[in-house]
């Protein structure tokens, strides 16, 4: 009987049927290091996009996941609006926020002043209109320098951890301690000076500890991540991992908190004008406004409403996008 044939183990290349090719695709995270989708470390929120076959990055996803928010859309246009009036006011009004006539103090609205005088005769819609640009500009300057700052301190602890990791986190301890108010009116109260500048130092001052904190659990989650791991083996340096691999996948819950934190800024850089220790005359500033108003509210209730209606909007806004990004980056949240 003919010996049966038995299927050859290994076949020479070129020989024979052709095994079929199996197609892989890697999905190229933050830091530019090729992963599997669901790998353990793998950056979260990578993938591929639906019949394109290319690979698309935790932003990419949540900018997806952000054009169909609504929450997103309204919170943007709001801070939209508010900057652009804070940039360039004339887009708005004509009228100087600093010429008064006592004659018209408290009058109502009228023809080319739409939310009426305040005590000193200015024209309320022109001085709501002008306060944006103080309030703006405190609470981007803050939410800048204290993630700057935050970011920086905290990322480097929880990369080299060690000594610098237990200061950090000890002199973080020290600033957490102290009251943001109240550090506020024992701080400006020392700094005679009424702009905005000695209010964005106290915010960063007092902010960083916030974002260094974020920042440092972030970089230590990260960091046990496979890429990283790899990258390491590979030879990269600490410059490399820091600033290719981990600073790209640990920033998103730096910019989550900093995003909520500015609109916080704004309203402590208003509470600390309305108690007298931040902007003063003749700076044009919401809490200023609202401050002399509350004075007044029986007699001029239009006086309050709009510098306060205006002040909470911005606040509104930036808390709504914070959170609107928060659930975008956040994968648990998908």
């Amino acid at each position: 009987m003919p010996e049966p044939e038995r299927p050859e183990l290994f076949q020479p290349s070129g020989v024979g049927t052709p095994l079929p090719a199996v197609e892989a695709e890697s999905v190229v995270g933050l830091g530019g290091t090729p992963e599997v989708p669901g790998a353990p470390g793998a950056p979260q929120g990578t993938g591929v996009q639906p019949g394109s076959g290319r690979a698309r990055s935790l932003w990419s996803d949540a900018w997806h996941d952000l054009r169909r928010n609504p929450v997103f859309i309204v919170s943007g246009l709001l801070i939209l609006f508010f900057v652009l009036i804070a940039v360039w006011p004339s887009l708005l009004t004509g009228t100087d926020p600093l010429d008064c006539d006592i004659t018209l103090s408290q009058e109502g609205a009228r023809s080319g002043h739409p939310f009426g005088f305040d005590t000193q005769g200015c024209d309320v819609f022109a001085r709501t209109v002008y306060g944006a640009r103080a309030s703006v500009t405190v609470g981007v300057c803050a939410t800048a320098g204290a993630a700057l700052l935050g970011g920086v301190l905290g990322g480097l602890a929880g990369f080299f951890g060690g000594w610098w990791d237990a200061l950090l986190s000890r002199v973080a301890d020290m600033f957490f301690a102290i009251p943001m108010l109240l550090g506020g009116l024992v701080f400006l109260s020392v700094v005679p000076s009424g702009s905005v500048w000695p209010v964005v130092g106290f915010i960063v001052l007092l902010g960083w500890p916030q974002l260094a904190r974020i920042a440092r659990g972030s970089v230590l989650t990260v960091k046990q991540a496979d890429f990283v791991q790899a990258a390491r083996a590979l030879g990269a340096g600490n410059t490399r991992l820091l600033l290719r691999h981990l600073a790209p996948n640990a920033v998103a819950p730096v910019i989550v908190v900093a995003t909520i934190a500015l609109g916080t800024y704004i309203a402590l850089e208003a509470t600390l004008s309305y108690l007298g220790v931040g902007l003063k005359p003749p700076t044009v500033s919401w809490g200023i406004d609202i401050s002399e108003a509350s004075k007044q509210i029986r007699n001029a209730p239009h006086m309050l409403l709009w510098p306060a209606g205006a002040l909470s909007l911005t606040v509104l806004a930036f808390i709504m996008l914070g959170d609107a990004v928060r659930d975008a980056l956040d994968p648990k949240l998908r």
